[in-house]
């Protein structure tokens, strides 16, 4: 893609409310595929940089926030009391009504500064508008390109933010760049600084798409399936695409498609993760997107929700090829009568280990609301076992609870860079997800402790314990497998409105005055949002929690919004640096660092 000129940094007065009452405006453009330019243009609050300018001392951390504008179209079913032509008229409690921007908010997360928690600078993406942000990478390191996806226009953005909190273009993929798939969800940012990422959503034409490998597939079209892994330059340049689906189909029974397809396939990749010295990639498959996260009128198949993990070997970093496709197994709280909520469905994210002399990787299921491990991803068909039920957590996140984990809308899982502890997030479940008398649950946080599990061996035979009975389900399964090490609840006694969304803080300040690199995080950012349009909604929060080393965490009580006060920061308000757009859906965030100020 050929770089346009920046165009030239511009200041005014009186933007939006006296709160931003003097922003600078700096735009970076591009020239795209299409011949057509794209740009991030900053909104940099003056009052807030020059207070930080004149604290001086401790350099700046910063949690990035990919977020949306909210619109009509996100209005849920629920609040829609008269359709437009029927006799009443018009819509109740309706979304903001007028198209506005996408944008990356910038916020100052250094503890102690006298601007914490303020958003400092939103970054807002053109010409696409209302996109429906997504998901960036798990962790950024110094030098990485920032990717980041919109699920609607099937776009991928790369941004550079050496100079924070000032943010660059340095590309844009649009979906004639990616003919092989739709709807990208997630990327993993490899040594190199290119990045794999997950195409959700089947090819953009309906029928035969043939790929570079030779292959060709039979897909049902734009946000349906098969879905496929892109891998991108440094600038958002797709360099491959690889399909996830298997020559010969998957299984029919566990693998519905709408409309449905010659030979069935679970392939939805969601959840990306690698482990470059074992040359070994893995997804997990969660839905396919369309009927999901894009309609939430029908009631639609419980089997449009996958069960199956991908393995990908990726000795060819340029090529991956499918190796593995897991069933995982339901366990001892599946019912036939629900096959929704079985532990196996609904594999949305999935977490590899990190140290040399492991080997394993961790699953989790959404509305399974389970965690499971394989010890050896790196076995031609490895062997996964559930390891943890939601349902064990569910008192040490909110005393109230019950001991359920069915629907409990997990999302971010991630292993810590020590392989000591497991991260996890979960919404909770909603009032009524499981019958009419359901009281649903509050969503949080929780932390494991992992160390017995992936230092017990690269065979499942060497893990002791197993979670086999509903008793186990909601008490662990003992042996080698995890226990809960801390938990902390958001939004305590409101069913369903816990956090989807997370990243740990991989930096600290040393002695030395720059920010380094640490094994063993002391806060981790949650966002309390999923997609509207799916009918799981959220309250638009972001948090930040304090994280102990021996896993205890809990809400950070400084971590508050600028205009109400509250603890955490609140998207849901009239007014940003970019000016009177309303409310906004934090869906992923990242915590970085200005190049100036790490080593």
């Amino acid at each position: 893609m050929a770089a346009a000129l920046a165009v030239a940094a511009v200041t005014y007065t009186g933007s939006t409310t006296s709160a931003y009452a003097d922003v600078q405006v700096v735009t970076d453009a591009k020239t795209a595929a299409d011949g057509k330019q794209y740009w991030v243009q900053n909104h940099l609050v003056a009052k807030d940089l020059a207070t930080q300018a004149r604290s001086g001392g401790t350099p700046k951390k910063w949690l990035l926030v990919w977020a949306g504008d909210e619109n009509i179209a996100d209005t849920l079913v629920k609040d829609i009391k008269n359709l437009p032509g029927s006799l009443g008229g018009g819509l109740n409690k309706i979304k903001n009504a007028l198209p506005g921007p996408d944008f990356l908010a910038v916020i100052d997360a250094t503890q102690g500064s006298p601007t914490y928690g303020k958003v400092v600078n939103t970054a807002t993406v053109g010409p696409l508008v209302e996109n429906e942000p997504h998901h960036m990478q798990y962790v950024w390191h110094k030098g990485d390109t920032i990717y980041a996806g919109a699920l609607f226009a099937a776009a991928t953005y790369a941004f550079d933010v050496g100079a924070l909190p000032q943010l660059k273009l340095k590309g844009v993929s649009l979906p004639t760049q990616t003919l092989g798939g739709s709807v990208p969800d997630a990327y993993w940012v490899l040594k190199d600084g290119t990045a794999y990422g997950t195409y959700m959503g089947g090819p953009v034409v309906p029928g035969p798409h043939s790929y570079a490998d030779g292959s060709t597939q039979i897909g049902n079209g734009f946000a349906g399936s098969p879905g496929e892994v892109v891998r991108f330059d440094q600038n958002a340049k797709v360099l491959s695409e690889s399909p996830a689906a298997t020559p010969q189909g998957d299984n029919q029974k566990l693998c519905d498609n709408l409309p449905q397809l010659g030979k069935p396939t679970c392939a939805n990749p969601h959840g990306i993760q690698a482990r470059e010295d074992l040359n070994t990639l893995v997804t997990s498959d969660y839905a396919e997107p369309r009927n999901i996260i894009l309609d939430p009128v029908k009631q639609p198949s419980p089997y449009l929700r996958r069960p199956t993990v991908r393995t990908w070997d990726i000795s060819d970093r340029n090529h991956p090829k499918l190796k593995s496709v897991s069933y995982l197994q339901d366990g001892p709280r599946a019912d036939p009568k629900d096959p929704l909520h079985a532990e196996s469905r609904a594999v949305m994210e999935t977490t590899v280990t990190n140290l040399p002399g492991h080997k394993g990787a961790f699953a989790q299921t959404m509305q399974g609301g389970a965690v499971f491990y394989t010890p050896d991803i790196t076995a031609k068909e490895p062997h996964w076992i559930e390891v943890f039920d939601d349902g064990t957590a569910n008192k040490s996140i909110y005393p109230n609870n019950d001991s359920n984990g069915g629907s409990s809308n997990g999302g971010w899982i991630q292993t810590s860079p020590d392989d000591k502890f497991l991260y996890r997030a979960i919404q909770g479940r909603q009032k009524g997800a499981l019958g009419p008398d359901d009281p649903g649950t509050t969503g949080g946080v929780y932390v494991l402790d992992i160390e017995k599990l992936v230092n017990a061996g690269d065979r499942i035979e060497d893990i002791k314990g197993r979670i086999d009975t509903k008793e186990k389900a909601q008490q662990g399964g003992g042996g080698d497998l995890p226990t809960v090490a801390g938990a902390a609840a958001i939004n305590p006694g409101t069913p369903g409105a816990g956090p989807h969304w997370g990243a740990y803080d991989n930096f600290v300040l040393g002695t030395d005055g720059f920010y380094h690199e640490t094994s063993r995080p002391q806060h981790l950012a949650v966002s309390n949002y999923f997609v509207a349009r799916s009918g799981l909604d959220g309250d638009h929060k972001v948090n930040l929690l304090n994280l102990g080393q021996d896993g205890k965490i809990a809400v950070d009580q400084n971590f508050r919004d600028e205009f109400t006060g509250q603890v955490g920061i609140n998207f849901n308000r009239k007014s940003w640096p970019h000016g009177d757009f309303g409310n906004a859906k934090p869906h992923s965030e990242l915590f970085v660092v200005a190049d100036a100020d790490i080593k």
